[in-house]
């Protein structure tokens, strides 16, 4: 493409956008402006519908909200000790020090009209809570930090500030990139028809697409899905760039939590809920949904009360893993004793720490709990010990949780993909909803470090990254979060997180191997930290976010089954609007609260979106 007809295309752009843009943004179900409507929905008539969430993250918070807001009678079930989802949070010590610790950095884009809603409501969205980012720099692994405003935000204009602040990007290189436009031309169904079964990392190259770009933009954009670009819908990361980039208003504008992920946005939602009248259970584990005559009519809590007993393998090491009752359970013969390879935190498999033979202690990867030999917690979020049991004749029996029944005139199971899949599969209802595409992404590590040396004050509070092996983006936390802004000040150092956000299967090593690597890479961005002394670290190893990978579209399910009764919440369902991650999951919770307000007569909770299509569409 010649720079002349490049230049006219984007010029048109321009045209269109600002057409669309001052005759209001699009929404669905039903359309509303930008601005969500101030005062109370109407109110549900009659009987209050009774409704189970199952899930308590984003989606389960959203959905229940709605409902309460709206009269229903709402019980919120979350299996961890807390809510949240991936975006709760716990704390550890630091030395004499009660710290936060989070899943990982959130940005807070000003696009997630619904989830600031939601905290509007809660009294949550306070400059005390959330302070505005003022750049977005991108760090390379071999080249100089390029520095983008987040204040440009109509298309084209976006687009040309990027490659006009870029050191890396030149008009020319895009003479051949007619298909690198796809980006301004999203179209939902149309864009998914035609590149839904393509990764993104083919398109790019089939595309033309500058190599600058590609490391500029692409993929370090691409990547925060959690998803590898080359395992990444290409049609999923067209909608991700209109969300995010092209069909936004507001552009790259975020928000940083100045207070943690859990004081900021999950209690402020949790007080609200409960002050409408809402119950929330945590350490409540479903194990099925109940049905009578095919309708899904509540949910089972818990097991069946039964004595479970299973054989300890008499010959071999003194260490062995068996399962129990769907329990993993790792045998210490030579103490006499099970151990629940369970964590008490939120259920990940811990992993026995071993020494010639003898047990050492239980390391969980998934948040970085510790225990001892004797299962007793140590370090990490962790507060109750792992369950044991003694090892009699051979044999280790123990009683299943008595189970409890809620009946429900629906259920909304708002779980992240594996609880979602193995609940349906569970409770026999994955032959009438197809979870073959409820799957999750790469491994994803976080790694906080809480250092002796400070920061300089001029960097930035969070870089994107590019070019490194393993590190996609840094946060300087102590640069922005009120308990880790106070540490620093106390002890003269800084805290620091790290984040490799898709592990490809030939780079996955153990979370320890990682979190160092990781910190040798950061020390490019942040040189002053070269020989630092690392007071204490937090490491996360997870596998928990949604996977986007080409053709899972067509079989992902939406918020409505074929099952009576039965409701989908998450980012992992499939949504008509160009939303994704945190707002993604909002979104759906409140298109699950409308099916129920539907179900009963009332009107729909307004949703607003950005604009439904991209401005060259």
């Amino acid at each position: 493409m010649r720079r002349r007809r490049f230049l006219k295309v984007l010029g048109t752009g321009a045209a269109v956008a600002g057409v669309g843009i001052g005759a209001g943004l699009s929404s669905i179900q039903p359309r509303a402006d930008w601005h969500v409507p101030n005062g109370p929905r109407s109110r549900l008539n009659g009987a209050a519908p009774r409704v189970v969430v199952v899930g308590g993250g984003l989606a389960g918070l959203a959905a229940s909200t709605i409902l309460a807001e709206r009269g229903a009678s709402v019980t919120l079930l979350e299996a961890a000790p807390h809510l949240g989802g991936k975006v709760g949070g716990w704390t550890t010590k630091v030395g004499d020090d009660v710290v936060s610790v989070e899943h990982g950095f959130h940005g807070y884009f000003h696009q997630y009209a619904n989830l600031r809603a939601l905290l509007g409501r809660a009294g949550a969205l306070t400059p005390e809570a959330f302070s505005p980012a003022s750049s977005y720099p991108i760090a390379f692994a071999d080249r100089p930090l390029e520095v983008f405003g987040t204040q440009t935000t109509l298309f084209p204009l976006n687009l040309l500030d990027v490659i006009r602040q870029s050191q890396s990007l030149r008009f020319m290189e895009f003479r051949d990139a007619h298909e690198l436009l796809e980006l301004a031309r999203f179209d939902g169904a149309r864009t998914f028809a035609r590149f839904d079964d393509v990764d993104f990392a083919t398109w790019a190259r089939e595309a033309r697409v500058p190599r600058g770009m590609i490391d500029l933009i692409l993929r370090p954009f691409g990547e925060t899905t959690l998803n590898r670009m080359e395992r990444l819908s290409t049609a999923e990361a067209l909608k991700f760039f209109h969300f995010y980039f092209m069909g936004s208003p507001t552009g790259l504008g975020f928000d940083l939590g100045r207070r943690d992920s859990m004081a900021a946005v999950i209690h402020p939602l949790e007080a609200r809920l409960k002050a409408l009248g809402g119950s929330i259970r945590t350490q409540a584990r479903v194990s099925s949904l109940s049905t009578t005559s095919g309708r899904v009519d509540g949910v089972v809590i818990g097991e069946s009360g039964a004595v479970a007993v299973v054989d300890v393998p008499a010959d071999g090491p003194d260490l062995v893993q068996i399962g129990a009752g769907g329990r993993p359970l790792l045998c210490d013969r030579a103490r006499g004793v099970a151990f629940d390879l369970r964590c008490t935190h939120q259920g990940c498999p811990v992993k026995p720490v071993v020494d010639g033979g003898a047990l050492q202690g239980f390391d969980c990867p998934c948040h970085g709990g510790r225990f001892d030999k004797d299962g007793t917690p140590t370090g990490g979020p962790p507060k109750a010990p792992l369950e044991r049991f003694p090892i009699v004749d051979g044999r280790v029996a123990f009683v299943q949780p008595q189970s409890e029944r809620l009946t429900a005139d629906a259920v909304i199971v708002a779980c992240d993909t594996t609880g979602a899949r193995g609940l349906l599969q569970r409770s026999a209802l994955d032959d009438r909803v197809d979870v073959t595409s409820v799957q999750e992404s790469e491994p994803f590590c976080v790694a906080r470090f809480w250092v002796a040396t400070p920061v300089r004050p001029d960097r930035s509070a969070f870089y994107t990254t590019s070019r490194f092996r393993y590190l996609d983006s840094l946060a300087v936390y102590s640069a922005f979060q009120e308990d880790a802004v106070a540490w620093a000040r106390r002890t003269g150092g800084s805290v620091v997180e790290v984040h490799a956000y898709a592990i490809a299967d030939e780079d996955l090593a153990d979370a320890t191997t990682i979190a160092m690597t990781m910190w040798r890479e950061m020390l490019q961005v942040l040189p002053e930290l070269e020989g630092a002394r690392i007071v204490h670290r937090e490491v996360q190893l997870q596998r928990t976010f949604t996977r986007f990978a080409p053709g899972d579209h067509a079989r992902r399910p939406g918020t409505v089954t074929d099952v009576p009764g039965l409701l989908l919440a998450g980012d992992w369902v499939k949504v008509d609007a160009p939303v994704a991650l945190m707002e993604g999951a909002v979104v759906s919770g409140i298109l699950a609260a409308n099916a129920v307000l539907a179900a009963h007569g009332a009107p729909p909770e307004p949703i607003p979106t950005v604009a439904r299509r991209g401005p060259l569409a």
